[in-house]
């Protein structure tokens, strides 16, 4: 049976790392370990500078997966995880479900996707689940067969170096839901905007806020537009982020450095 690590963003005690877990339990063995609080949009960061804690968790999970509350980011967890706080050799490494989706380019921000991130550095594939809605009380449960049928594709087809899946899932229920689309990367459209206040002592802070981005909904085959048509979303990114189209072109930019040599004119 495959060993599989359970991670993500939205912290230990988050409804769909839950149901995440217990989902992988009909595919094999399970290990959580994940961040202690939330750590939503914490991007692809690691801990260097001070130590990291990782704390046993129970009565959170079944008592057959074994979890930790690690006091980092989430790709903190997975290093933990792979270089030794998980004793067996951990076989895929699946991320979610978090609670709002990741599209277009909100996987540059997702905590949830650098745990995949960071376990293709590590040479395993991994998964990145979530699901399209931020509702404290959002249904998880029709996300479960396609949580273990994406899981078990993976582990019998693998994925190429250095690949992983970002799926996301229409918040509907699971007879709406109208299938499975293989996709690529929407646009989407933020509306951040930027508060500045003033501290009891006199002293200006900012808060970055605004309302749900928006996409393009229209552009047939992305993610985007999957998920708008009720679609569950399945998209391959890879760590390489080379524009390699682009590479011809810039080469013919002037990259000549040589230190112009000054005229007798310029001699003092």
């Amino acid at each position: 049976m495959p060993n599989i690590l359970v991670s993500n963003d939205d912290g230990i005690f988050a409804p769909g790392l839950r149901t995440l877990a217990e989902a992988m339990l009909a595919l094999g063995d399970a290990w959580v370990v994940a961040p202690k609080d939330n750590q939503s949009a914490s991007g692809h960061r690691k801990t260097m500078h001070r130590p990291l804690r990782a704390t046993p968790v129970g009565q959170v999970f079944s008592p057959r997966i074994k979890a930790y509350a690690v006091d980092g980011a989430p790709s903190d967890c997975v290093a933990l995880a792979l270089m030794g706080l998980v004793e067996e050799d951990i076989d895929i490494v699946v991320a979610g479900v978090n609670s709002g989706p990741n599209l277009g380019q909100d996987v540059t921000y997702s905590g949830t996707v650098s745990v995949t991130l960071e376990a293709a550095i590590f040479n395993l594939p991994a998964v990145a689940f979530s699901l399209d809605s931020r509702h404290p009380d959002a249904d998880y449960r029709p996300t479960v067969d396609f949580l273990q049928s994406i899981t078990r594709q993976v582990l019998a087809n693998g994925l190429p170096h250095h690949t992983i899946l970002n799926v996301n899932f229409p918040a509907i229920p699971r007879k709406e839901i109208r299938g499975v689309r293989i996709t690529q990367q929407g646009r989407r459209v933020y509306r951040d905007v930027l508060t500045s206040r003033t501290d009891p002592f006199g002293q200006p802070y900012y808060w970055i806020a605004g309302a749900e981005p928006e996409g393009d909904i229209e552009t047939e085959g992305t993610d985007i537009w999957a998920i708008y048509r009720g679609f569950v979303s399945v998209t391959p990114i890879h760590l390489d982020l080379t524009r390699h189209e682009f590479m011809p072109a810039l080469r013919n930019w002037n990259w000549d450095t040589t230190p112009e040599l000054s005229t007798s004119e310029d001699t003092p």
